[in-house]
């Protein structure tokens, strides 16, 4: 062969190799990046190329999809619906055409589009039979009975807030309500009015933000509901060692390093009063102090024990509630009240009623019972996981009798249920530069039955701008919709 020749036959060679090179780094290196690129929209036409598995509440499902029709962009040939959409939104999140998927929509979109590699059994039988690839269902740990309770007693309300109910022995979630909602349906294509909804819904044109999940990504100040954080952690590092036990409680009591009094709401009888009474009357000196003679370290070490300072996921992500370090003995005061810094979401709140039902266990809070093919054969099951041991049983139990006196003779008297003892702790948690605006209202609870078990924990928390300051309290506001939510859940299980 000729120079030229070998020269040629050389080069076409190395185009050739360049060529297998680029070929092999597509398909083997690049393969999920191109799948994953939003800018492919292959993989949103096959992503709605078939119907969508269903998300399954109590056996029955809570969403559906429909054919596209006209509307929207002709090679996307279903979209989702949603039953109940606002009422379920927090749970389910939304998945649309134009503006992609959230929550469990997207944290399982592999089961409910068939494209998840545990189908791949399943997809290949299809493939033989000929039946059209199908996805799977994604079975939820929630009472459809006690998520309606919760939603129904948010918008009777009129304001925002959320409601979260465990089930104390396993951590699953029974009911996750948001207010103000949404409803998914209505952007769930790529049309016009899709993209008309989807902007309305934006938090700059309404500010009310009825798209933030409020269950699981708004923090508050706990306000007084936090005082059964404080009573755990005096009861665990041996401050106090029994509810009925006098406190070396001062009226009035001057914050450590300051010329400040933290007061109580009214005339309350604080002075030295047991943990019991001052539960049950929500006196701020009584945990105040016992949070400044703890100290920053062991209030800390307590609260992060029942989940503070840590994101929960359930799988849908939780924003981290907050409990500050290197607090001087003034801030850690009122942060044991639940002030200052301290900052919670319901999500949080339930897991501390819960692990105080569970005698001092608290469980890993999740909602996916279990992910099924298409042929409802379970490809997965969800294991109740314990996550940590803030309380003994002995101190957990003294503890339950404390927030059972604080609604069967405090201030928490509206969650009462015939035949069911009810523990609960009420809270009213300023906000506002110089608490200028309406404080939240909050109330967390169990519910223990004759034979002893306890089924649920709830925590509510409202915040309505436009109430009358002095009608706002946990009691009055928070407590009645934790009670339609303990008597759903007992009631769905006779």
């Amino acid at each position: 062969m000729n120079k030229p020749l070998r020269r040629i036959a050389v080069f076409c060679g190395l185009l050739i190799l360049s060529l297998l090179l680029r070929d092999n780094w597509l398909q083997y290196v690049k393969a999920d990046t191109l799948r994953t690129d939003p800018k492919n929209r292959r993989v949103t036409i096959a992503r709605y190329s078939t119907p969508r598995g269903d998300i399954i509440v109590d056996g029955s499902p809570i969403t559906g999809s429909t054919a596209s029709g006209s509307s929207g962009l002709n090679d996307l040939k279903y979209k989702r619906t949603y039953k109940n959409g606002p009422m379920w939104a927090p749970v389910t999140g939304y998945a649309s055409q134009a503006f992609g998927a959230n929550q469990l929509e997207s944290l399982e979109d592999g089961i409910l589009t068939g494209n998840d590699d545990r189908l791949f059994f399943r997809n290949t039988l299809d493939m033989v039979t000929g039946k059209q690839k199908q996805g799977g269902n994604v079975v939820t740990t929630l009472n459809a009975a006690a998520q309606k309770a919760a939603y129904s007693g948010l918008k009777s309300q009129g304001g925002k807030g959320a409601v979260v109910a465990l089930e104390p022995s396993t951590g699953k979630i029974l009911a996750l309500a948001s207010y103000p909602s949404y409803d998914p349906s209505v952007f769930a294509g790529n049309s016009n009015n899709d993209a008309a909804a989807w902007k309305k819904l934006q938090k700059k044109y309404d500010p009310n933000d009825p798209m933030l999940n409020r269950a699981l990504r708004e923090t508050y100040p706990p306000g007084s509901t936090f005082k059964v954080v404080t009573a755990a952690a005096a009861l665990q590092n041996g401050l106090y060692t029994s509810a009925d036990q006098a406190t070396n409680s001062p009226l009035p009591y001057v914050m450590p390093g300051t010329t400040t009094e933290l007061k109580n709401e009214g005339s309350i009888p604080c002075k030295n009063a047991t943990m019991r009474v001052a539960l049950r009357y929500s006196c701020n000196t009584v945990f105040g102090k016992i949070g400044a003679d703890l100290g920053n370290d062991k209030m800390l070490a307590e609260a992060k024990k029942f989940g503070f300072d840590q994101e929960q996921f359930t799988p849908v992500r939780s924003s981290a509630s907050v409990f500050s370090d290197k607090m001087n003995q003034s801030q850690t005061a009122l942060s044991s009240i639940g002030q200052f810094n301290t900052a919670a979401t319901p999500l949080q709140m339930a897991m501390v009623a819960s692990a105080v039902a569970n005698d001092g266990k608290l469980m890993k809070p999740y909602m996916i019972d279990k992910l099924q093919s298409s042929g409802v054969d379970t490809i997965s099951q969800t294991d109740p996981q314990e996550l940590s041991q803030p309380l003994s049983s002995s101190n957990a139990q003294i503890l339950q009798s404390m927030m059972e006196t604080v609604v069967k003779e405090g201030t928490g008297t509206n969650a009462q249920i015939n035949g069911v003892t009810v523990g609960g702790k009420t809270g009213t948690a300023q906000h506002g530069v110089e608490n200028s605006e309406n404080p939240y209202a909050w109330f967390i609870s169990y519910a223990k039955l004759p034979d002893g078990s306890k089924p649920v924990a709830v925590a509510v928390v409202i915040e309505d701008d436009q109430a009358n300051r002095d009608d706002i309290s946990g009691g009055g506001l928070a407590a009645p919709i934790a009670k339609n939510v303990m008597e759903a859940v007992i009631n769905s299980k006779k």
